[in-house]
């Protein structure tokens, strides 16, 4: 499902309008439905009391025609505006009228000393106060209210977007509503499905407000769930060389658990041959947990890392790979950082830059620009900041669009790792990924996504797809992981030792309640 930014969702609207006659009111009248379908389905609403309360925008207009829906089935319904109710415009203004003629009870608040006693003896509270285009702080009055919103233990449901979040970033606005459900229309906007937006829709529903299917699925919407192809079906007759095979460069002395983690989840993943030129003295090490893998071991730097002077061997091995895995716990070494950048520039094969790699690449991105085979970034925020030279905190306030500028610039395709991971590519496409939790955030879980991803490639799907899937089975694994262990303490074993469960699980097809929080949205 695509994904829209605020002022893409206004476009869509006026298109609808414009081209296909469906006008504001009419729009309105769908979205009030949408919701008073979810109170129906999730709360039940005759004989039960509803505080409603509206702000002065579409949103308010929004909530206006829910609270006259309400009325209609038999609910008890007051209407609270936020805000001078001669403002509203349009079709706001059109439900306003209406419901000012009905026998609801209609407040103007100035206070929320007032409404107290309303909101402890009602039902379930509907959030219309702020859409999808606020941009300021959420302070005063407007913050009172939410507070005693979100103290009421009451089940809210919020109209399009939970009050105070941004609908372009998914930050909080300085304060939000924590809604049970929240409905938006026409699609979910990226404050739907970014965190901290996300967790404060509590379930999302989605209506389409009657828009034909080319507006909503229009290729000039960049942004999607990332909801990846099926994998191939595994040959009968294959053998280890027909499932890929992946070169891993990787550790140094004090890094033993990437380069393991990173070639052992390729063969857990369902890839076929895993090499990993790591240095000869922690090469043992790695053996004696890991003795899947075939190894290389590589001279060393005085401080332990892999030497420049294993550069030839190296390039020459890396000839008979379908892919190679470049950067996890190499370390920050000068003459490391030197080799890293000089076999990026001359591998040509499917390249995954991961880690220390990503640091070193960061000191020239000429590298990268030029790398004519395709090279897949995975780096977090830090890593990322590296990268753009811009601040981890202008990053995560931004993340779309200063990914959707950096694969364009660098011609790659990059894994901004963390909460929801968002996959960028040179085309300025953004896959949101919904598998994974909070349990992930552990070492050496990214060194197990890059040999995820490098096993998709091997079972014969395009980078482009193998990036997508890699992330997807890597999440479901960590989920998995913790259906079973719970998220506290999940470790990288635990993502490691659940990735053939996970590609088993992918393969038969996903139980339903897996299949609706990866989709991310239930639609309605």
């Amino acid at each position: 499902m695509k994904v829209t930014r605020v002022s893409e969702m206004r476009t869509l609207d006026k298109t609808a309008t414009k081209k296909f006659g469906i006008t504001q009111e009419l729009l309105m009248e769908n979205a009030s439905e949408a919701v008073y379908f979810v109170l129906l389905k999730e709360l039940g609403i005759e004989d039960r009391k509803f505080m409603v309360f509206c702000g002065i925008g579409n949103n308010g207009g929004d909530g206006c025609a829910v609270a006259r829906k309400i009325h209609s089935i038999g609910g008890n319904v007051k209407v609270l505006i936020v805000g001078d109710p001669t403002k509203f415009k349009d079709a706001a203004k059109f439900n306003f009228d209406i419901v000012s003629k009905l026998p609801i009870e209609i407040q103007q608040l100035e206070s929320i000393d007032s409404i107290k006693a309303d909101v402890a003896h009602c039902d379930a509270i509907v959030d219309a106060i702020f859409g999808t285009g606020l941009t300021r702080k959420v302070e005063g009055l407007y913050g009172e209210i939410i507070d005693l919103i979100n103290e009421s233990n009451k089940k809210v449901i919020s109209v399009d977007i939970p009050s105070g979040i941004n609908g372009d970033t998914g930050n909080v606005m300085r304060k939000a509503v924590k809604a049970d459900y929240t409905v938006t229309f026409g699609l979910p906007k990226i404050g739907n499905i970014l965190y901290p937006g996300y967790e404060h829709c509590g379930k999302l529903y989605v209506s389409h407000i009657s828009f034909p299917p080319e507006i909503y699925d229009s290729d000039s919407l960049k942004v999607e769930i990332n909801y990846p192809p099926e994998l191939l079906t595994r040959e009968k007759t294959g053998h280890k060389g027909s499932f890929g095979e992946a070169l891993f460069i990787a550790g140094a002395s004090s890094y033993f658990g990437a380069p393991y983690f990173a070639a052992l989840s390729f063969l857990k993943a369902g890839g076929g041959y895993s090499r990993l030129a790591s240095p000869k003295s922690i090469t043992p090490f790695i053996a004696n947990k890991g003795s899947e893998i075939v190894f290389i071991p590589q001279n060393e730097t005085k401080s332990g890392s892999i030497s420049l002077d294993n550069k030839k061997g190296l390039l020459e091995l890396s000839e008979k790979m379908d892919i190679v895995v470049l950067g996890p716990g190499i370390s920050l070494n000068k003459e490391t950082q030197q080799l890293a950048q000089e076999l990026a520039k001359e591998i040509n094969k499917p390249m995954i830059i991961d880690g220390d790699g990503i640091t070193a690449l960061s000191k020239d991105l000429k590298i990268i620009k030029k790398r004519k085979a395709e090279t897949i970034l995975t780096p977090h925020l830090g890593e990322m900041s590296r990268i753009t030279k811009l601040s981890v905190s202008d990053i995560d306030s931004n993340k779309i669009d200063i990914l959707q500028s950096t694969a364009k610039k660098l011609n790659s395709i990059i894994i901004l790792k963390g909460a929801h991971s968002l996959i960028g590519y040179p085309d300025e496409r953004v896959f949101i990924n919904m598998s994974g939790n909070p349990g992930m955030a552990t070492a050496g879980s990214g060194d197990v996504l890059t040999g995820t991803i490098a096993a998709m490639y091997g079972l014969g799907l395009s980078a482009y797809d193998a990036v997508g899937k890699g992330v997807f089975i890597h999440g479901l694994s960590g989920d998995l992981a913790s259906l079973e262990k719970g998220e506290d303490g999940i470790t990288a074993q635990d993502i490691l030792n659940y990735l053939p469960s996970a590609m088993k699980t992918d393969r038969e097809g996903l139980n339903k309640t897996l299949n609706e929080r990866y989709i991310g949205t239930s639609i309605i």
